[in-house]
Formats: structure tokens, C-alpha cells, sequence
């Protein structure tokens, strides 16, 4: 058996053939290469666990039509002759002729089990766990269709357009939406305060419209700082002593003067 073994594009890069899992892919390289000069293999489970690959690969294999069974359990690469051309002096014929026999070859060389290229239940299901049929696992009782492996499309992206003075503040249209709805007399002071922030710090924040909502609750929650001016102020008025005259008072007057007469002698006597 050759130690080389080559793979024709046509059939590796088809859709049928990527939109197999990847396990599924790995077995069928893994098959291609133990293959003999005509494509056959007599222990296709063997290569199946010796790679870690699943029954189920190997149904997908089958079910896609990529290898053909065999009751014997012998299975057949059908696209063995669009990918391998090997030379006369080097081919070496396979040893499975009964079930060669059974196979005929298209134009395009790839190999069919009969005109149609259908297998035959009766003759050429391959026994496993399971059966296997074209288009069905059956698993038991249960059948189920072989479902498409393709992952879905990516879901695009929303736009995130640029706001403020220094344009670093990026709102798809939902969040611009969301944020005049919330905030509907401040949402520019709001989109400004952020983006100077930004400009001035240089830091970067995942969602501006998370950051602006966050800060509004904390400034909701700090109590507001009691202002100076604008509050009413209680005002006391000094005693204007210069208003009251004592010139209206007569004995208040005397006896102020005797007061002071009798300091003024006192100190008299004293310097004496």
C-alpha cells in the first residue's frame, strides 16, 4: 500500500463535504489515507476509534455518500479514482474482489453500487450498532434525519455613532433612543459631561450608555449642598446709645454731674 495519498478539491471543497462536521471530515481523511490502491478497508471502526471519532462520524460519512458499505463490513472511498491515479508498475489490486464485483464506475470515476447509484438495503446495508440508510440515521426505533451542520450567519452588529465635542462618545440608535426617553431635559449635558471626562482622563468604558445611567444614580444619591447665598438671614440691630438724649431727662442729668463732681474731688484729696 503507498505511503502517499492525494485529495482532489472538487470533492473537499464542496458544500456536502463542509458542511459535515469537522470529526466527520478528520475520519474521512483518516479512512482515504489507510485505503488500498483501489479505495477499499476492511476496518473502518478500528480507524474510527483509533482517531477518537464517534459511530455517529462515520454514519454522516455514509449517510452524505462519501464511502460505500458493504455487509462484509468492508466500506469503499466512492471518489477514490477523481482523487488518487496511481501508476501500472506501482498498483497493487485489492483483495476485496467479491465487493468490487458489486461496484460500477461513472464517467466522472467515481464508484456506484448500482445504475442509480442507491444502495441496495438488502445487499449492501452495512451493520454496525445501527442501520444506516441515505438521508437517515436509525437508532433503535427512532429515526431521525441527518440535521444541517452549517452554524448560522453572524448577527450584524448595531452602527455605534460619535457624540459629543470631542466625538468619543459612541450610542448606537437604540441607546440614543433610551437615553432622551430617560433623560429627556439633560441628555446633551449628559452626552458632554461624558466626553469631556473622557477627553480629560483617557480612560475607556464599554457601554456609554451604562456609564451615563450609572452616573445619574450617584448623583441622585448624594445629598445636594446647602447653598450661602439665597437663604433668608435673621438680622439684629445694635442699641444706638447716641439716641438717647439726656437732655430730656432732668434728674438723670444732676445726678450724673454729682457723680462726676464728686470723682473729679475725690482725685483732688488724693494728689494732695
Amino acid at each position: 500500500m503507498a505511503e502517499r495519498r492525494m485529495f482532489a478539491k472538487t470533492i473537499i471543497d464542496s458544500d456536502a463535504f463542509l458542511d459535515m462536521p469537522l470529526s466527520s471530515q478528520a475520519l474521512y481523511f483518516h479512512l482515504s489515507m489507510r485505503a488500498d490502491d483501489e479505495g477499499f478497508i476492511n476496518n473502518p471502526r478500528k480507524i474510527q476509534r483509533m482517531i477518537g471519532s464517534s459511530d455517529d462520524d462515520l454514519r454522516i460519512l455514509m449517510a452524505k455518500n462519501f464511502i460505500l458499505a458493504f455487509e462484509s463490513g468492508v466500506i469503499v472511498i466512492k471518489h477514490w479514482k477523481i482523487h488518487n491515479y496511481i501508476r501500472n508498475d506501482r498498483f497493487k489490486p485489492t483483495m476485496y474482489q467479491d465487493e468490487k464485483a458489486l461496484l460500477s464506475e461513472k464517467d466522472n470515476k467515481s464508484y456506484s453500487l448500482d445504475d442509480v447509484g442507491i444502495p441496495n438495503d438488502k445487499q449492501l446495508t452495512y451493520q454496525m450498532d445501527t442501520q444506516v440508510r441515505l438521508g437517515k440515521v436509525r437508532l433503535g426505533k427512532d429515526s431521525k434525519e441527518i440535521k444541517d451542520v452549517t452554524p448560522p450567519p453572524a448577527k450584524p452588529k448595531p452602527v455605534r455613532h460619535k457624540y459629543g465635542e470631542y466625538k468619543n462618545v459612541l450610542l448606537t440608535d437604540q441607546d440614543m433612543e433610551k437615553l432622551q426617553t430617560e433623560f429627556p431635559s439633560d441628555w446633551q449635558d449628559r452626552i458632554e459631561r461624558l466626553s469631556s471626562y473622557i477627553a480629560s482622563t483617557g480612560k475607556t468604558y464599554k457601554n456609554h450608555l451604562a456609564t451615563i445611567r450609572n452616573w445619574a444614580r450617584k448623583d441622585k444619591a448624594q445629598p445636594k449642598p446647602q447653598q450661602a447665598y439665597g437663604q433668608p438671614v435673621k438680622r439684629e440691630e445694635m442699641p444706638n446709645w447716641n439716641s438717647r438724649s439726656t437732655g430730656s431727662d432732668p434728674s438723670r442729668k444732676a445726678e450724673i454731674e454729682k457723680m462726676m463732681n464728686e470723682f473729679f474731688t475725690d482725685n483732688e484729696e488724693e494728689d494732695k
